[in-house]
């Protein structure tokens, strides 16, 4: 269909989306390269979202936020990155501090994991952890004792969970970084947590920072979440279908 744009409106549409997203649009060629500008701001959120991935999160955050601090399989960000099925595991040794040192059995076990992201987590987890320990507490259920993971993956929080008998995990872990923004965090969440639980029975709210969905935000969604988990007994597809056959009701 034609339209009646002339190259003006053209121009201020394009600034509007532009503005609007952080992708890297209309930013234009210096014949066959990108601008100086451009080029120099890529390299400059590279640089950040590698560092990311590289850096680790600090003592001091696990100490203010009261973290037990335990440890993958994982030695060192190398094997980390190449060996994804180490940082699901826990060693006997750290099993047995688990088991030594936190709640046994709680309703809702917490943990925190530097993931691929430690700006992430030292970003976001003061606001975030906060707000869902007291929102969980408001709402009636015993929450265990938070766990810190260096070198964790997502399915880690299996591990945990059968460890202490949790009823229900969430583990909230660095993502990936991209070029947009390297402070993303994501909540993973299960009900009746064990080794070799499917991601199809795990519920997930992503994309949480300042400018994406807010920490603030996110806690509240997350503790109304994990609160519909132990009522339904059900994370994940499962929890979708409970929420369906209710509906029907």
């Amino acid at each position: 269909m034609a339209t009646n744009n002339t190259p003006d409106d053209l121009e201020d549409i394009l600034d509007r989306i532009a503005e609007r997203n952080p992708s890297r649009l209309g930013v234009g060629r210096a014949g066959s390269r990108p601008r100086t500008p451009t080029l120099l701001e890529f390299r400059s959120d590279h640089g950040v979202a590698r560092d990311a991935v590289h850096s680790h999160v600090s003592d001091e955050l696990i100490e203010t936020m009261e973290l037990f601090a335990i440890q993958t399989l994982v030695d060192d960000k190398d094997e980390y990155l190449a060996r994804p099925d180490k940082g699901r595991e826990i060693s006997e040794v750290t099993t047995e501090r688990l088991q030594n040192n936190c709640q046994h059995a709680p309703q809702v076990q917490l943990i925190v994991a530097d993931g691929l992201s430690s700006t992430a987590v030292e970003r976001n987890i003061p606001d975030l952890l906060s707000i869902l320990t007291d929102g969980l507490d408001q709402r009636g259920l015993d929450v265990g004792t938070p766990v810190f993971v260096t070198y964790g993956r997502v399915d880690v929080m299996d591990a945990i969970g059968e460890t202490l008998e949790a009823e229900s995990c969430v583990i909230l872990l660095g993502e990936r970084p991209g070029l947009a923004t390297a402070e993303s965090l994501s909540a993973y969440m299960v009900y009746d947590p064990e080794r070799g639980t499917p991601t199809a029975k795990k519920t997930v709210i992503s994309n949480i920072h300042d400018g994406g969905l807010p920490p603030v935000e996110a806690g509240a969604e997350i503790v109304d979440l994990v609160e519909e988990m132990c009522d339904k007994q059900a994370s994940g597809l499962e929890l979708t279908a409970a929420d369906r056959e209710f509906a029907k009701e």
